[in-house]
């Protein structure tokens, strides 16, 4: 029971890239490909700063385990937004092994790349681990801390992304069928190039009827912050909105499918 409590957070992750430095283990990602500019057009719907996701977690054969929330809000400063991530487990899991966990990223720029990274975690009985990650991207390093440990500093060769600010990221650039991309992301104390394949379309059903969508499948040699054995795969619909109908993602045992149950953007009307 606790292996699943645990294993359904990578779900979370989205494209487990790993939720810190020191929790990741293998070697870099690479590929054909390139990076791309986020579209203009696209960019405004999804950072217009009062987007919000909820989804169901399930596990292989369609027990739900988990919730999570994914809200977007826009701060103060120019082009600066918070990324935010609640997950919780559900049902029997719950009453094993509770968990309750709260992802922050706070993301600027006309490409919105984070600059912290906040992240709470409530696990069992009386587990708790705080992490922060601070990203100088101008000085081309990231500094890490877990808990009261000593803060550990680590020199990047390039701008990185986030699990959470990679998954905006790709929902705004341009999408072509055949065609991939890179995501450079930060993970195993480095720059990794993630190589983004594209696929489709394919026609839906979801809480927002038969949609047409683009697949999208991050490719990691590395392991990330939790196993896994395969794809992870993301259904966007295939408009101005790119709204994430679907997330599965393969575990050490069976997979795991996040599905959304509610959607609120007002500056998005899916057609």
């Amino acid at each position: 029971m606790v292996f699943f409590a645990r294993f359904f957070l990578s779900l979370a992750l989205l494209l487990l890239c790993g939720a810190g430095p020191l929790r990741a283990e293998g070697t870099d990602s690479g590929g054909a490909g390139e990076a791309l500019v986020p579209d203009p057009a696209l960019l405004p719907v999804m950072y217009a700063g009062d987007e919000v996701l909820r989804y169901d977690i399930s596990w292989t054969g369609g027990v739900k385990i988990g919730e999570m929330v994914l809200a977007v809000r826009r701060l103060p400063g120019e082009e600066e937004f918070r990324i935010e991530a609640k997950v919780r487990d559900h049902g029997l899991f719950r009453l094993v092994y509770p968990v309750d966990d709260h992802f922050v990223t706070l993301v600027r720029g006309a490409l919105r790349l984070p600059y912290r990274y906040e992240v709470h975690q409530l696990e069992g009985p009386g587990w708790e681990t705080r992490r922060q990650a601070d990203y100088d991207q101008g000085g081309r390093q990231v500094r890490y801390r877990k808990n009261e440990e000593d803060e550990q500093r680590f020199a990047l060769d390039g701008p990185v992304h986030n699990e959470f600010s990679s998954f905006f990221y790709t929902r705004a650039v341009p999408l072509h069928v055949g065609r991939d991309f890179i995501v450079p992301t930060f993970a195993d104390k480095k720059r990794n190039l993630v190589r983004v394949e594209v696929t489709g379309p394919e026609t839906i059903d979801s809480i927002l009827g038969r949609r047409r969508t683009l697949r999208v499948l991050p490719r990691m040699t590395f392991r990330g912050l939790y196993d896994k054995q395969g794809a992870t795969e993301i259904w966007l619909t295939d408009d101005k909105c790119r709204i994430p109908l679907k997330i599965r993602s393969e575990i050490l045992i069976g997979s795991l499918t996040s599905t959304l149950t509610d959607y609120h953007n007002p500056h998005c009307r899916p057609e």
